[in-house]
């Protein structure tokens, strides 16, 4: 259950007209917080976020499920869930046993998936996926077979190649 705090400042980004994912990462933000402070843990720092988008959505913040395709389909259908029960679409179950179930299975998880440097390596991670999904399939077969480097020197040759014709 997210705290009260956190809808607040969430429905605030919502009144300063910030973005969704903004909004959804107060709850992200708390769910980390709580791991660090040991109330439970994670099995990996990709299991905190999804927590925290988890609560976001069914605490009313219009954060669309992932499309078909982009995660498995269970993932799926549970964003969705949590989607339509903060829409008020749908009555939330409530299931205690469950609940005391992943309760008691998360206070067993490690607490340092949500230190400063797993979470790095998992915005880095990120990143590169974003990046390496706009790339032409050349500029997919460059980054497989250069470095950083080797990359930036074809790009600035390329970009100097441009100006001189043009």
């Amino acid at each position: 259950m997210p705290l009260k705090r956190t809808i607040e400042k969430a429905r605030e980004d919502k009144r300063r007209g910030r973005s969704i994912s903004t909004q959804a990462g107060e709850f992200v933000r708390a769910e980390i917080d709580s791991i660090r402070r040991g109330e439970h843990g994670a099995r990996s720092t990709k299991q905190a976020i999804a927590i925290g988008l988890s609560e976001a959505r069914r605490a009313g913040v219009a954060l669309k499920p992932p499309k078909s395709g982009q995660t498995t389909e269970r993932t799926r259908k549970s964003a969705e869930y949590a989607y339509e029960v903060g829409q008020g679409m749908r009555k939330p179950k409530r299931r205690p046993k469950v609940s005391r179930a992943v309760k008691k299975v998360l206070e067993q998880e490690p607490r340092d998936t949500v230190s400063r440097k797993s979470l790095a390596r998992q915005a880095r991670s990120a990143a590169a996926q974003r990046s390496a999904s706009q790339r032409s399939a050349s500029g997919r077969k460059a980054a497989r077979t250069k470095g950083a480097a080797e990359r930036s020197a074809a790009a600035k040759k390329a970009a100097r190649t441009r100006a001189r014709k043009h």
